[in-house]
């Protein structure tokens, strides 16, 4: 992407606050726009699918902070996704795992994996280290649709 983003940290934290109280904001990464929603709070996931119009059976990418983070999300994780993520993240690599029990449904459209990444943009990468948690974060379209690269 092109477009510079800077955010100060009390826009950080205004992103925070309405991600914690269950809304869905907009997110820049490297590749596209996205909508971001807690990925573990059923509502924001339900509004991600509805401004969408996205089916519930398609899954949500889950954004990390960190590679660290991948065993909150995914069980039994191979030798080689670790490599993987140790040399392509942060990065446009979205990796497939098995995803771990507590991991909601709508998430995964209920599938027994889950996509994992972590994105490669500088405001990308901050909010989520001050959110300590996922994001679900699909492209920033309606369902089908072309995917925004701009602001």
């Amino acid at each position: 992407m092109t477009d510079l983003i800077l955010v100060s940290n009390a826009e950080l934290a205004d992103a925070c606050v309405a991600l914690r109280r269950g809304e869905v904001i907009g997110l820049p990464t490297e590749t596209v726009y996205g909508l971001a929603g807690d990925a573990r709070n059923a509502e924001a996931l339900r509004q991600i699918f509805a401004i969408k119009g996205r089916p519930a059976d398609h899954p949500l990418i889950v954004h990390l902070a960190d590679a660290m983070e991948i065993d909150d999300w995914a069980n039994d994780v191979p030798e080689s996704a670790r490599k993987l993520a140790a040399a392509f993240w942060p990065g446009p690599l979205t990796m497939i795992l098995k995803r771990k029990v507590n991991v909601l449904d709508l998430v995964t459209g209920g599938q027994d994996t889950i996509g994992l990444r972590v994105p490669n943009h500088p405001v990308a990468l901050a909010l989520l280290q001050a959110f300590g948690s996922g994001l679900a974060a699909p492209s920033a379209n309606r369902f089908g649709h072309v995917s925004p690269t701009t602001a």
